[in-house]
């Protein structure tokens, strides 16, 4: 691991130096802590919540009046009011709201997958800005070593021994390091934008974190927890929901019975009779018995439970295959940087050695730092495929960082992050 890296990329005020560096676990728990976040979350919870209000609810009762004439007199009227209110015997009304509760826990799952996603979407914006702040870091010191060239190129231009192409070429070579950090600065820029948007804070902070990642969790320890998955528990949900509403229109046979009760009177013209009035309904489920929706409810169940065993199944082969990649490009990047890039400081002194003793050309010396800022570029390339590997396979592993998979609570609170063994930070400014 390399030793903590200070980076400074921007003229910043102090002010911004002192603050406390941002980290992964930061910056995730500040994007998943926006209101607007919390708003859309909140406001498809109670969208579900509405449902279940709205099945568990009696029928409205009916207030219906009568005029009648009796004999065909009109001094002779029989008048009646009848308050009436449907029952369900059969149970429907239950199960009905238990299904709609069981849909509210889908889109709870559903919020929790939306967070992982988001949580993923930050970290892979964090770790862009941390590889582009490193490599203008490398650029910066390549650009930096054409004022030792130049002294190099003084001397000897003294001496007789420098021609004037070393000289031209020297300023072209300066001119592309000069555009090469140009177009970093800027692609840094759009990244600090990025996070800035998602983060949804404005002001300037540090950013402290390592672009290789550790070693992921075993795959087979994250298969055993795979039903854990929230877009998992969404579809189990919505089969539950579908079986409960099959089981109400099972008793569809079974119906409403209303039952009415009410004053009545009567009056001849002479006399006037009072009385109650009570009466009984109930539909003859003859043709419709909630046939279609039996067959809707269970062909529902089936696509879900059918859905659930597909999504499985993939995200097995997923997870297997990101697990080899992820910890492949890690060792791979590794190995790579404790090998090539440790070499780079004693291959340009030989470079430089050789070149002020006139064993060698200036096109040469400029091969030479050329190759070292490949080298090191290719090993933050390898590191940054490695971290985009490790964030995608925490993604399908119900993981929101580095570490066990976790339940992210609903507001979307993200957990301190505890540097591991040997981690390395670097340190730039981003505006958060």
């Amino acid at each position: 691991m390399r030793f903590t890296l200070s980076v400074c990329l921007l003229a910043l005020p102090w002010a911004v130096w002192a603050q406390t560096p941002l980290t992964e676990a930061e910056a995730v728990r500040l994007g998943l802590t926006r209101a607007d976040f919390a708003d859309l979350e909140r406001g498809a919870v109670q969208a579900a919540e509405a449902d279940v209000l709205a099945a568990g609810l009696y029928p409205n009762p009916t207030l219906s009046y009568s005029r009648e004439t009796v004999d065909g007199s009109p001094d002779a009227v029989e008048q009646t009011w009848m308050l009436e209110q449907s029952f369900d015997v059969s149970g429907r009304r239950g199960l009905h709201r238990e299904a709609a509760s069981r849909r509210v826990a889908a889109v709870t799952a559903g919020n929790a997958t939306r967070q992982l996603q988001m949580a993923a979407e930050i970290r892979r914006s964090f770790h862009e800005v941390l590889f582009r702040q490193e490599t203008i870091r490398a650029t910066e010191t390549w650009t930096e070593r054409f004022a030792r060239i130049e002294g190099m190129v003084g001397k000897l231009a003294r001496a007789g021994e420098a021609s004037g192409y070393d000289r031209r070429r020297l300023a072209r070579e300066r001119q592309t390091a000069e555009a090469r950090l140009a177009a970093g600065r800027a692609g840094l820029d759009r990244a600090q934008a990025f996070l800035v948007a998602l983060t949804g804070a404005p002001e300037a902070r540090l950013l402290k974190g390592a672009l290789l990642p550790s070693a992921p969790t075993p795959v087979d320890t994250v298969l055993t927890q795979l039903d854990q998955r929230p877009d998992l528990q969404s579809l189990s949900r919505r089969a539950e929901a579908a079986d409960l509403e099959r089981r109400a229109a099972t008793r569809g046979g079974i119906p409403e019975v209303t039952v009415g009760i009410g004053p009545k009177l009567v009056d001849n013209g002479s006399s006037q009779d009072k009385g109650l009035a009570l009466s009984l309904s109930i539909p003859l489920p003859v043709f419709d018995r909630q046939q279609a929706g039996q067959q809707r409810a269970a062909a529902e169940a089936l696509q879900a439970r059918a859905e659930y065993r597909l999504t499985k199944r993939r995200a097995e082969g997923e997870l297997r295959g990101l697990y080899r990649q992820a910890e492949g490009l890690r060792v791979t990047a590794a190995d790579y940087r404790r090998r090539a890039v440790a070499a780079s400081p004693e291959l340009l002194r030989i470079a430089e050695a050789a070149y002020q003793g006139g064993e060698s050309s200036l096109l040469e010396l400029l091969d030479a730092y050329r190759g070292a800022l490949e080298t090191e570029t290719t090993a933050l390339e390898l590191e940054k495929r490695a971290r985009d590997a490790r964030i995608e396979y925490d993604l399908l592993a119900n993981q929101s960082r580095d570490g066990p998979a976790i339940d992210l609570p609903p507001s979307g609170g993200g957990s301190p992050h505890f540097p591991e063994p040997g981690e390395k930070h670097i340190t730039g400014s981003v505006d958060q």
